[in-house]
């Protein structure tokens, strides 16, 4: 579909009240439960600043705003501490939205300020925005352009994360900004991750009415998901504490790519985190992600460090990370430096974005896959993306029993008792209750 032809389409949806856009996706009203409380006359505009408007919400939905730099993806990869020079409106710099004071970061001098929150360290200049597009210099300040501002809020099963070990069965509430550390060519939620501020449509919503929202729905946990969280830390960290000292479970879905400090202190209020490892080779971090592989490695080095329970994703790309050599050196090393009890799930790649020249991943892949994972110690790997698959369920590695039926991200039947095999007793790693 043309970007006139999808323009027009999501006018028409949002005039006509036709359904609910969540991650470039449409539902009809009677499946979205929060809809009405989204879509209100009360929710405000959100300018390309990030300033709210006192007016209700009039713009075209969902489209993207003028192109502007800050728009589209960077096929290049910044060097750690680059800087940058994105061109923004005058009248930004003089204007302090409704949001607050990023954390993690230095300022350098001559209203400039480097960024101390995720690996790509990046030196801002006033008026400008960092590689994420969401944290921005105002006056030699950085402040979070999205703080109180999702642009995806929706309800789903914890097993879309996927997080198989974490109460399966249970529904979380999603929550996701504009905005991404990386560039992923292949990304599934690139209409929200490659935006910027005020190019899809935002909501004010501050953490109480998260948290508020996620008791009325009655969901078990709050998941930070769909673009990369590290972007909005301060939104999830204030939404996180608030939901802890509810009696909420808080999980993140992240591709890994944050300083060890501002991961220690946010890993006080989380209770489980599921880690996007995307390959095991700096090449493809390099060429396909605008990032480096050692960064994310730390990560799930202070992960098991911290004791915080974790599972991590390897989406199998053709051609380009589905080498069994290196996918044999990631489970060894996974094995040998994270234990042999971390989830490993191999999800299916499917053509999008700016790989549609590939294919999806053959089956024979993903089960050579679980097949070196197994071989080098792992006792809980899955294959994602392919309903109805026997390595979307649990087994139990004493007795070979199945402990928990699932098709794609449903869950049939669960077999165990206080976490351990109902047959053989096998106590099996995760958090379930």
């Amino acid at each position: 579909m043309s970007s006139r032809k999808r323009r027009e389409f999501l006018k028409k949806v949002f005039k006509g009240g036709a359904g609910v856009i969540f991650s470039g996706f449409a539902f009809p009203s009677s499946t979205a439960p929060i809809a009405g409380f989204l879509f209100s006359s009360a929710a405000p505009a959100v300018s390309p600043t990030g300033i709210t408007s006192s007016s209700a919400a009039t713009s075209s939905a969902g489209t993207s705003s003028a192109a502007t730099s800050s728009g589209h993806p960077s096929s290049g990869h910044p060097s750690s501490g680059h800087h940058c020079s994105e061109t923004f409106r005058e009248s930004d710099k003089s204007v302090i939205f409704s949001g607050r004071e990023a954390m993690f970061y230095r300022k350098t001098g001559n209203n400039e300020v480097q960024c101390q929150l995720c690996p790509q360290g990046c030196h801002i200049f006033d008026g400008n925005s960092g590689f994420c597009r969401v944290r921005k210099n105002i006056g030699g300040a950085l402040y979070s352009m999205v703080y109180g501002r999702p642009c995806t809020f929706d309800v789903g099963p914890i097993e879309k994360a996927p997080l198989y070990h974490f109460i399966p069965g249970h529904k979380r509430l999603c929550v996701a900004t504009v905005g991404c550390n990386l560039r992923c060519k292949y990304c599934h939620n690139w209409h929200i991750s490659q935006r910027g501020p005020g190019e899809v449509r935002e909501f004010s919503m501050s953490p109480e009415q998260i948290v508020q929202e996620s008791l009325q729905q009655g969901v078990t946990s709050v998941s930070f998901t769909y673009n990369e969280p590290t972007v909005f830390y301060e939104y999830m960290y204030d939404i996180s504490r608030l939901a802890s000292s509810k009696g909420l479970k808080v999980h993140i879905v992240s591709n890994g790519y944050i300083n060890p400090e501002p991961l220690r202190k946010l890993l006080t209020w989380l209770d489980a985190v599921k880690i996007d490892l995307k390959a095991f080779s700096e090449d493809f971090y390099s060429e396909i992600s605008a990032a480096r592989l050692k960064p994310v490695m730390k990560t799930l080095k202070v992960l098991k460090e911290e004791r915080m329970f974790f599972e991590i994703v390897n989406l199998v790309v053709p051609t380009l990370n589905d080498n069994p050599y290196d996918i044999r050196r990631m489970c060894e090393w996974i094995s040998d430096n994270l234990g042999d009890e971390v989830p490993l799930h191999f999800s299916r790649f499917s053509p999008t974005y700016r790989l549609t020249n590939l294919p999806s991943t053959p089956v024979r892949t993903l089960e050579e896959a679980v097949r070196i994972a197994h071989g080098s110690g792992l006792k809980y790997v899955y294959i994602g993306n392919m309903p109805g698959h026997r390595h979307n369920s649990t087994w139990c590695p004493g007795c070979g029993e199945r402990l928990i039926h699932r098709t794609h991200i449903s869950v049939i039947e669960i077999s165990m008792k206080n976490g351990s095999c109902m047959k053989c007793g096998y106590r099996i790693e995760g958090i379930w209750d």
